[in-house]
């Protein structure tokens, strides 16, 4: 079976979000969001000009075409596998230097073995000596915030976006190196893939003023799709619904609980774009100017009517009992390919996932994501999540020949599809980790258990989409992306890294579960619309300020 190698499933991570919050962090002053100097500026954003003297410039990878181009901020599509032979190369030599880098990385699973074949190879090709300290992905903010805590920093740590929580940002900002004398201007040119990732992804790796992430480039149109069983619907004669009012009467026909058959799983995801609501995938999405005010998405109708409209689904019990009970996660695809619901909402990486997983157990099994549309029927008022949301840091006390050895690896390892620097870093060694079966690569055991979530955090090429196994899947998945990126707009801090003051970083904590109480019929929508009013007498009015401030002073990234 050939692996996710696609953008979404790098960052299909994401799903593993259920992590604790970091404790809160209190009392730190207000800065000034453009004063003061670039080492002690632990909150705010940059953007504007300042931004344009640290970014680096953009220079296409031209090594290998698309088979699908990019188009309305959708990935690329690469539908055909290339034989060994057809192999592009785009780094031409051995840039390390033979230097040892120690790297700490979320994991998720068993780690292998430090002297397994794939590592030995890749640091091989790369010139430099990587040592992976693996932690548990689930509890890795823990560690994360222990380790930023102390002095003994590892060389490398790559941080996942959801992690920064507490005092973690205002960590990034003392104890790592800032790479702009390396990358910033034409500098990046000595890093040909890195020079290739897109300007908003970059724009996502300033921190504190400074340049010092190597970002994960990701495609801005939403990740979450509502994805459909296409061959029960065709069995059952049903079309696919075009109103949030039709998808409810649908919902109410289509269970049947006595055979087992639910509509839906939990649909809230879904809901914020069918109704709309600004993205709530990052804290400074939250925020967009609209008629001259700086609104929170908690404050909007949209959002009030997404909740109300998620919590008819449950009231009317077309929602898999599993689901009202809150078991979601990965069972909400268990549920879905075991027949048991017709529709839910998850990272559109599982297009490809359940129709790998199930190639072999059910051969009429045919999944699909439908089109978002607006809460009358008509065009969907989409909003664009950050394009980066993983990130890879260098110690601030690292040399000059670390950080030169360090960007060597992730110039490798942001190699595009179709060359032989990607088919070592997404596959590992050919006879080892995969073999190639009527023209795919097919990762062996070995290879699924070791070329697994390590090289690809620390660099990526923009983001692409690659299943040659199931061409058409990755034909309906980018073809999606487009069709959806037509009608996606970006907010007033899309692409913004935004280190909010420590004693709000926590203020809207809460909303989560009252969420999910409020569908599940725990709670009521007044319960919201008092929650928001407290929340803007915490802290929700002064952060309004705060944020209108950045804009005033920074201006918007877009």
């Amino acid at each position: 079976m050939t692996p996710n190698t696609s953008a979404p499933s790098r960052r299909s991570f994401l799903a593993s979000t259920a992590v604790a919050a970091a404790a809160v962090a209190g009392g730190v002053p207000l800065l000034s969001a453009c004063g003061g100097s670039q080492e002690g500026r632990k909150e705010g954003t940059t953007s504007g000009k300042d931004a344009a003297k640290i970014l680096p410039a953009y220079v296409a990878s031209t090594v290998v075409a698309p088979d699908i181009p990019a188009k309305n901020g959708s990935a690329a599509g690469f539908t055909k596998a290339i034989p060994t032979a057809e192999l592009k190369t785009s780094v031409a030599k051995k840039m390390g230097s033979g230097g040892k880098l120690t790297i700490l990385s979320p994991f998720f699973g068993t780690p292998p073995k430090t002297d397994n074949p794939y590592y030995k190879a890749m640091n091989e090709a790369i010139g430099v000596d990587v040592t992976w300290q693996n932690q548990d992905g689930v509890t890795y903010d823990q560690k994360l915030g222990a380790v930023l805590a102390g002095n003994n920093i590892p060389d490398v740590v790559t941080v996942p976006g959801w992690n920064m929580m507490g005092r973690i940002p205002s960590a990034l900002n003392a104890k790592f190196a800032d790479l702009g004398p390396y990358l910033s201007g034409d500098k990046v040119r000595d890093y040909p893939n890195l020079a290739a990732v897109p300007t908003e992804a970059w724009q996502r790796g300033i921190f504190g003023g400074q340049l010092r992430a190597i970002p994960m480039p990701a495609s801005y149109v939403s990740d979450i799709a509502p994805l459909y069983r296409r061959d029960l619907f065709k069995e059952k004669g049903y079309s696919v619904p075009k109103t949030p009012d039709e998808f409810l009467s649908w919902a109410k026909e289509a269970t049947d609980a006595k055979s087992k058959l639910w509509a839906c799983d939990d649909m809230k995801w879904a809901s914020w774009n069918f109704f709309g609501v600004l993205s709530g995938s990052d804290k400074a999405l939250w925020w967009n100017m609209q008629d001259g005010k700086l609104i929170n998405r908690v404050e909007t109708e949209q959002y009030l009517e997404a909740l109300e409209w998620t919590r008819k689904l449950y009231a009317a019990k077309v929602v898999h009992p599993d689901a009202a009970q809150g078991k979601e996660g990965g069972t909400a695809g268990n549920r879905f390919t075991a027949g048991e619901v017709l529709v839910y909402n998850s990272n559109i990486s599982d297009w490809w996932g359940k129709t790998a997983e199930q190639a072999t157990q059910n051969s009429d099994f045919d999944i699909a994501a439908f089109d978002y549309f607006g809460p009358d029927g008509g065009d969907p008022t989409l909003w664009a999540v950050q394009p980066a949301n993983i990130f890879t840091f260098i110690s601030k006390k690292a040399t000059e020949a670390q950080i030169k050895d360090f960007l060597a690896l992730c110039n490798f390892c942001a190699a595009p599809y179709g060359t032989k620097e990607f088919m070592l870093t997404a596959y590992g060694v050919e006879g080892v980790d995969y073999e190639i079966k009527k023209g795919l690569p097919v990762k062996t055991t070995q290879g699924v258990n070791e070329v697994n979530g390590a090289y690809d955090y620390t660099g990526n090429p923009a983001p692409y989409v690659a299943y040659p196994d199931f061409p058409e899947v990755t034909k309906g998945m980018v073809e999606w992306q487009q069709r959806m990126g037509a009608f996606t707009k970006k907010s007033s801090f899309f692409g913004l890294y935004v280190t909010e003051p420590n004693r709000w970083a926590n203020l809207a904590d809460d909303f989560e579960q009252l969420e999910d109480d409020v569908v599940r019929g725990r709670k009521k929508i007044s319960d919201v619309q008092q929650a928001v009013s407290e929340w803007k007498k915490k802290g929700g009015d002064d952060l309004r300020d705060w944020y209108k401030k950045l804009l005033d002073d920074n201006g918007s990234a877009n």
